[in-house]
This record gives C-alpha cells, sequence and structure tokens, in this order.
C-alpha cells in the first residue's frame, strides 16, 4: 500500500546515502550533504533549512563518478528537507545513473530474499 506522495513518482526511489553537492543561483558556496533517497528521476534531501519550492539548484551527485545535474525543488518539509526533481544531465551521466539504480536494485532483492 503506497501513499499518494508515491504515486506520482516517475521512477522507483531507492533508500541510499550518496553524497551529494548543492549550489544555489547566487549562494555563498556549495553545501554538501546525502541524499535519503535517490531515484533517475529525482532524490531527496535531508536539511535543517530546506529551499523554497522553485529554487533553482546545480547538483553533483557522487556515484561511481561524479554526475552534474540542474534540478529543482518540488516539495519543502520545514526543518526535515527538499524533494528534488531531476530536470538536466549529459546522456552518459543519466545512464550511468541508471545502470547505478538498476544494481542497487538487485543488491535490495538479494538482500530482501536473504531474510
Amino acid at each position: 500500500m503506497n501513499d499518494n506522495s508515491q504515486n506520482r513518482r516517475e521512477s522507483k526511489r531507492i533508500k541510499i546515502r550518496v553524497p551529494i553537492e548543492i549550489e544555489v543561483e547566487g549562494g555563498s558556496g556549495p553545501i554538501r550533504g546525502a541524499t535519503a533517497d535517490l531515484s533517475a528521476g529525482g532524490c531527496y534531501v535531508e536539511t535543517m533549512f530546506p529551499f523554497p519550492v522553485g529554487t533553482t539548484l546545480d547538483l553533483k551527485l557522487q556515484i561511481e563518478n561524479t554526475l552534474l545535474v540542474a534540478a529543482s525543488v518540488v516539495t519543502c518539509d520545514p526543518q526535515v528537507g527538499n524533494g528534488i526533481r531531476f530536470e538536466k544531465m549529459l546522456p552518459e551521466d543519466r545512464e550511468e545513473l541508471h545502470k547505478y539504480l538498476e544494481a542497487r536494485e538487485k543488491d535490495e532483492s538479494k538482500q530482501a530474499g536473504a531474510s
């Protein structure tokens, strides 16, 4: 049974912490953190000081390589974090993200089958 927010997602989110660097236009420098979950179309980042909905972000996702992503804030949970949608990414970065997520999903299903 999924909640309604799950139904709006285009791709499955995996609970995984991936290092992320966030740049905001006109910001004072990068903000470093980690994803709480990640999908091909976006991620959730926990932060005490979330950005307002509609904020445009430049992200660096650290998986095997560094992926550069143009993104926007789609949800803002005060003192919790932001839902972020990936807007633009190089085709090779998008492909690498898909492969990374597929590998993590296989790992998850192996672990679920073992328990």
